[in-house]
């Protein structure tokens, strides 16, 4: 099983539950800053706002 494999199973896994995966995004973002410094807080924002932009995109194709 390679990479794309593993990308086609979460696509499907996730396709028409978008909102639910950005709940996720959310509370797993949450539980990551309470563990880590206040600096990495922006990283942390920045991945999870570019996540949710992704699941957005494939969300209209």
């Amino acid at each position: 099983m390679g990479i794309d494999d593993l990308v086609k199973q979460a696509k499907a896994a996730v396709s028409g539950r978008e909102e639910q995966a950005k709940d996720a995004l959310d509370k797993a973002a949450e539980a990551v800053k309470s563990r880590t410094g206040d600096r990495q807080d922006a990283q942390i924002d920045s991945v999870v706002e570019k996540a949710k932009t992704y699941l957005d995109e494939q969300q209209k194709k």
